[in-house]
């Protein structure tokens, strides 16, 4: 991790690598390509890094499906923020859409990124 990267975070990330996750590029008119899964290194509720045996381009716009153990969200909305070489894929950095501004807000993602990111935040109990 750079230290760029650290200072531009809002919040510390977790390890997460039993979640479950599948991207899905948001194409046009709404429409997805369909899913393949990735390999979840860290998240917050403001974005997360995953492995991925391909790349994708920054601004690009992602879908993604998660599954855990207490959890199951799909379609939620993120921007490719910065994507690295990373062990035998790439390091893709996104960050959720509902955050980047008031008029993509929604309460139902806020909530469910929340809740998923305390599961995996080890300073909860749970």
């Amino acid at each position: 991790m750079t230290h760029a990267l650290t200072d531009r975070r809002i919040k510390d990330r977790y390890r997460a690598s039993c979640l479950g996750v599948r991207l899905r590029e948001h194409g046009l008119f709404g429409r997805s390509t369909s899913g393949i899964p990735v390999t979840c290194l860290d998240l917050n509720r403001y974005g997360m890094a995953v492995l991925s045996p391909r790349p994708y381009a920054p601004g690009a716009r992602l879908l993604m499906d998660f599954e855990g153990k207490y959890i199951r969200e799909s379609r939620v909305g993120a921007r490719v923020i910065e994507c690295q070489p990373f062990q035998a894929g790439y390091r893709v950095s996104v960050q959720f859409s509902y955050c980047r501004d008031k008029k993509g807000y929604s309460r139902a993602a806020d909530n469910a990124l929340s809740r998923l990111e305390g599961l995996y935040n080890p300073g909860c109990a749970g």
